[in-house]
């Protein structure tokens, strides 16, 4: 038997562990279906850990985190910067991958988006290097763009732009050449912003089978609402792809199915783009999409580190399953349904058994119960 992915895990706040416990519902299904072994370790982070032992991010979770494989994380409150964009920095996890996809379950004034966001995850304005002059009436903050953060995140950029065509065409859908669109303002940033343009731009020349271009950063905020299936891969510096992914978000459904990955080149850090939503916390209605397809983008990301073909295809059952189970309107209340979390969890873990024994709709449930050994 294979040895055991450690995966560190980050309940979070709010809505967090309603939604971290329907990830793990889901994951113990296609754990047995597909007989991948996972070691789940406790990492508490967030409000909640602040509360309980005085640190947002206690030293004993951050071992445990960059000892495991990869971490899972559910949204944290108001310790954000303390949690998850320390954590950024301190395991240099530079890439940020957020799709954005249409899906027929959820309304949306487009049906063909189909797009990620590779943004730069280290630096630019988040490194928080702000401080007051003149008895506070002054504030300032340093943007930092570097050649070497710039360069990376550009070739990550243009490999997923070659994966996403070598899936497109396997699954044999219309022709559609790889593109990446560099984001900036180096119009009025020359110096920042520029230096990001000229990184890309040098980057591309890497890649020749791959369409490259550039836009000022306005003017993809317009497009994303205008003609959002033109995108394929759109690179960005990190504030920028913060506000423009959850904007493309928005136009493919809303932040309750948005996912993503949070990448250095041998760890890896996934999360729901959403919030901890305080306000419906407690009341069984937070949509759990975003974190199920948080964990469809971890198993792939395994399977593509570890060359495990049994975590390609858990991952894409799990989509399968998500979109079969929702189809059938067992979803929750943001999104036009009326499931509580845990009833739509265990609907896409009860399809997941049901596809994986190829058994039709109309058929019987296989007998074997996989669904509660967590």
């Amino acid at each position: 038997m294979p040895r055991s992915y450690r995966v560190s895990c980050i309940e979070g706040d709010g809505i967090g562990p309603e939604i971290f416990k329907s990830a793990r519902t889901v994951l113990g299904t296609l754990s047995d279906c597909y007989k991948i072994p996972f070691d789940f370790v406790s990492t508490p982070a967030g409000d909640k850990a602040l509360k309980d032992f005085g640190e947002a991010l206690p030293k004993t979770s951050f071992n445990a985190i960059r000892e495991s494989d990869l971490c899972l994380k559910a949204p944290v409150g108001e310790t954000a910067k303390d949690t998850i964009v320390y954590l950024r920095q301190a395991l240099d996890l530079y890439a940020n991958i957020r799709p954005a996809k249409n899906y027929s379950f959820i309304e949306s004034r487009f049906s063909n988006v189909d797009m990620v966001i590779v943004r730069e995850n280290t630096e630019d304005l988040y490194v928080c290097r702000e401080f007051l002059e003149d008895d506070g009436k002054k504030a300032t903050a340093f943007k930092i763009i570097t050649q070497k953060a710039s360069k990376r995140i550009a070739k990550a950029a243009f490999e997923i732009a070659l994966q996403r065509e070598a899936s497109r065409n396997s699954k044999e859908r219309s022709a559609k050449q790889a593109s990446v669109v560099c984001v900036h303002k180096a119009n009025v940033l020359p110096v920042t912003d520029g230096l990001f343009l000229k990184s890309c731009t040098e980057v591309s020349k890497d890649y020749p089978n791959v369409a490259f271009s550039q836009m000022l950063v306005d003017t993809a905020a317009m497009n994303l609402v205008r003609n959002p299936d033109s995108f394929d891969v759109m690179l960005t510096p990190n504030m920028y792809g913060d506000i423009l992914s959850d904007e493309a978000s928005q136009v493919v459904g809303g932040l309750g199915i948005a996912s993503s990955a949070n990448l250095s080149d041998d760890f890896a850090l996934f999360e729901p783009v959403h919030g901890c939503a305080p306000d419906i916390a407690g009341k069984g209605i937070a949509n759990p999409l975003s974190m199920l397809f948080t964990v469809k983008a971890m198993l792939e990301w395994l399977g593509s580190q570890n060359d495990d073909p049994h975590c390609i295809d858990a991952a894409k059952l799990l989509e399968s399953a998500v979109s079969s189970v929702t189809s059938s309107n067992i979803k929750t209340p943001d999104i036009g349904g009326k499931s509580k979390t845990d009833q739509v969890s265990r609907a896409i873990s009860e399809e997941i058994v049901r596809q994986k024994s190829g058994v039709n709709q109309d058929g019987e449930m296989i007998k074997e119960n996989v669904l509660l050994k967590w």
